[in-house]
């Protein structure tokens, strides 16, 4: 048996040091970054220039829930026909795409290999409909061909949503085990933006027999969305930059409010708002507006693409998501931005 050469008691020093710096790292680990950094010296500076105390900052909590899978997905049954049935209609090309689908990897395929067949099963139906092959069936084949066209038809909009709304990629982009977008992320949104873009143009396009689709193009779009939760680092920067903003503007209010408003200024107070508004944090608050603004408005025009969603979906639309609702986090950053800007404006007005 090796023994240690270390005494216990020092040993145990040694555990409990480890065990505090661990702590520490932790620590760290759960703040803010850089963003809070900027807006927490923001605080204080404009604190001590009003003298008023440096407000102790608190967490602006998390983002909510992404719907369970349960509620966010629609009930699509399965189509069930025989192989007797399924031959008969053999002159529409779809015996193989059944088959394919029927099989070991067709059963447990992603949720987009899912919408390609579905999408592909349609296209075959509608043409085989609408060409010369229906004349040629059976009575009872003829109508199970228009009963199966007409299903999928309306199926396919509903395989569509759960594709999305079912995909590790979408679903990821919402993670709350996140954190906010910093001002250092240079990141370019380009690749997440076409792959947003290009599955609304899928969407519009399902029942457009001549736009083109192909696996490789999807994966290749769900693939830049998987790097990274994009939405919930957006909506966790607007929350914080939110909270640190109203902070910022109970302080301005306060002394807007005392009777020595002025005589406490060391500057008047056009050149404070001018001093305060060429802070680095001005030139963030701005850029993650555009940002946020350009990433959720591509959201909510995929989401406008598809059917009307499921209600739990559509409460957690209008609750993070939404672009006017004024408790969602994007309006309700700009209302504490525009109320932060009127008591600057305020403070150079009553202290010229």
């Amino acid at each position: 048996m090796v023994r240690s050469r270390f005494p216990a008691a020092s040993l145990s020093c040694l555990r409990r040091g480890l065990t505090a710096l661990l702590v520490l790292v932790l620590l760290a680990g759960c703040g803010n970054g850089e963003g809070d950094a900027l807006l927490r010296s923001y605080q204080r500076d404009l604190a001590q220039t009003l003298e008023l105390p440096v407000p102790e900052p608190e967490s602006p909590g998390n983002i909510g829930a992404f719907p369970e899978r349960q509620d966010r997905l629609f009930d699509v049954p399965e189509t069930r026909e025989g192989l007797l049935a399924v031959y008969a209609l053999r002159e529409c090309h779809i015996t193989n795409l059944v088959a394919a689908r029927n099989n070991q990897l067709g059963r447990v395929a992603p949720p987009s290999q899912r919408w390609l067949y579905e999408l592909e099963l349609w296209r075959r139906l509608h043409a085989c409909q609408n060409s010369e092959v229906p004349d040629r069936l059976a009575e009872d084949d003829r109508a199970r061909l228009d009963r199966l066209t007409r299903t999928k038809t309306e199926q396919l909009p509903l395989v569509s949503w759960n594709s999305l709304f079912d995909s590790d990629e979408w679903t990821g982009s919402f993670s709350r085990a996140s954190s906010p977008l910093q001002p250092d992320d240079r990141q370019p949104l380009d690749g997440q933006l076409s792959a947003v873009n290009w599955l609304r143009e899928a969407t519009l396009n399902q029942f457009n027999p001549d736009w083109p689709h192909d696996s490789a193009t999807l994966e290749g779009h769900l693939k830049a969305l998987r790097d990274r939760p994009l939405t919930a680092e957006v909506l966790r920067a607007l929350l914080l930059a939110e909270q640190r903003l109203d902070e910022a503007n109970a302080l301005l209010a306060s002394r807007l409010e005392s009777d020595e408003t002025c005589a406490k200024l060391s500057q008047p107070g056009h050149q404070l708002r001018g001093d305060f508004a060429s802070r680095p944090v001005r030139e963030w608050l701005e850029r993650l507006e555009q940002l946020a603004a350009r990433w959720l408005g591509a959201v909510d025009t995929l989401l406008d693409s598809h059917v009307s969603p499921p209600q739990a979906v559509a409460d957690y639309h209008h609750r993070w998501l939404s672009l006017d609702n004024p408790q969602a986090p994007l309006p309700a950053y700009r209302q504490a931005r525009d109320t932060h800007q009127q008591r600057w404006q305020r403070l150079a007005e009553q202290c010229p």
